[in-house]
């Protein structure tokens, strides 16, 4: 299941430059995941400082 980015994100970028299927770009006002790139492995969630990213 892909990860999903809440409205708690700060947009710093941290999450983006960790994606190894770069499925994470900047959206209006937050970061968004594509869902269909998103292979799950959850190292975004693990980068980022405000926890707003967890599984869908």
């Amino acid at each position: 299941m892909a990860y999903v980015i809440s409205d708690d994100c700060v947009s710093c970028g941290s999450c983006a430059g960790e994606c190894p299927v770069e499925a994470i770009s900047e959206g209006e006002g937050k970061y968004v995941i594509n869902a269909e790139a998103c292979m799950s492995c959850g190292t975004c969630a693990g980068v980022c400082p405000t926890g707003a990213i967890s599984e869908a």
